[in-house]
C-alpha cells in the first residue's frame, strides 16, 4: 500500500513511523510511506502557504494552491482516498480502517493553523476525517493514528488471528487479558483460562466482551448480532443495572473484590 502524507511539519513523522509494527511493514514492502511538505510547492519568495481570512476573524487559512500542487504532483492512482484530516470529519472507526486497508493508496491531508481554504474540502479533498470530538494542533498525530490502524490491517502485516478479536473488530470490546504469573498480589487469574477447556475459555471471552461493551461502549452493541443466549445475558446484566441504581448500589461492572482478580462470571444456562 502505498501512503503519501501532506504536512508541514515532516520531522514530527520520522519517530513514530520507524519502529513497531509500521517500520517492519515497511522494512518488508508491505507498505510505502511518503512525506511531503507542501511548503515546496509555495510560489513567493517566503515560501507562504496560508493568510488571513477572507471576512475577518481570528488565525490564519491554509491557501488551496500549495495543497492542489503537491497533491497533484505526488501523482496518485486514479480513485485514491484524499483524506482531510480536520474536528469538522467523520469520526474515523476500525470499520474505517478496513475501508481504507483495501485501497492500494492513500493520501492524508494534515491541516494546520485555523483550517484549509474550503475549495480543498469541495474539491480536492474525497473525505474528511476526524479522531473525535477535540481539536490537536494540526493534522499530523491524526495522520499517525490512521497510518498506525491501517498498516496492522494489511495482509501479511502481522497474524491475521491476532486481529480477528480485538476491540471494535468484532463490533464489540476486547475481553480481558491475563498473562503469567497465575497469582500477583493476591490477585488470581480467572479458573476458566487455567482449565484448558477452549470452548469454556471462547464462551467465558465472548461474554466478557458482551459485558465490558455494555458496561463501557453501550452505544455499540445497537450495532452487533447476538444469539438468543447472549441476548438473555445482557437482559439480565441490564435488569441488574436498573435494580442496583434504583437500590442506590454499585454501578453494573462493579464487582466486590474477594481477593481475585476483578472479574464477572455470571452466565446464564441455555
Amino acid at each position: 500500500m502505498r501512503v503519501a502524507i501532506f504536512t508541514l511539519f515532516p520531522e514530527m513523522f520520522a519517530g513514530p513511523f520507524a519502529h513497531s509494527i509500521v517500520a517492519r511493514a515497511a522494512a518488508r514492502g508491505l507498505i510505502s510511506i511518503e512525506i511531503h511538505n507542501f511548503r515546496d510547492m509555495a510560489t513567493d519568495r517566503h515560501r507562504t502557504v496560508d493568510d488571513y481570512p477572507y471576512g475577518g476573524g481570528a488565525g490564519m487559512v491554509l491557501q488551496p494552491g500549495p495543497l492542489f500542487a503537491a497533491v497533484e504532483a505526488a501523482a496518485l492512482p486514479e480513485g485514491a482516498p484524499i483524506a482531510l484530516l480536520t474536528p469538522q470529519g467523520r469520526t474515523f472507526t476500525q470499520q474505517t480502517a478496513q475501508r481504507l486497508a483495501a485501497e492500494p493508496a492513500l493520501a492524508l491531508i494534515c491541516g494546520h493553523y485555523e483550517g484549509v481554504d474550503e475549495r480543498v474540502r469541495q474539491h480536492l479533498a474525497t473525505e474528511e476525517i476526524s479522531l473525535g470530538d477535540f481539536v490537536l494542533s494540526g493534522g499530523e498525530i491524526a495522520a499517525m493514528a490512521v497510518v498506525d490502524a491501517v498498516a496492522r490491517l494489511l495482509p501479511g502485516v502481522i497474524d491475521e488471528e491476532s486481529t480477528v478479536e480485538e476491540s471494535h473488530q468484532s463490533g464489540m470490546l476486547e475481553y480481558p487479558h491475563y498473562t503469567r504469573p497465575p497469582e500477583f498480589r493476591g490477585w488470581r487469574v480467572p479458573d476458566i483460562l487455567l482449565s484448558g477447556n477452549h470452548a469454556a475459555i471462547a464462551r467465558w471471552r465472548r461474554e466478557q466482551a458482551l459485558r465490558r461493551t455494555l458496561e463501557r461502549r453501550p452505544d455499540m452493541l445497537d450495532r452487533v448480532s447476538l444469539n438468543a443466549k447472549e441476548q438473555r445475558l445482557l437482559d439480565a446484566w441490564r435488569a441488574e443495572s436498573e435494580t442496583n441504581v434504583a437500590g442506590g448500589k454499585a454501578e453494573m461492572g462493579e464487582p466486590t473484590d474477594t481477593g481475585s482478580a476483578k472479574v464477572i462470571h455470571r452466565s446464564v444456562d441455555n
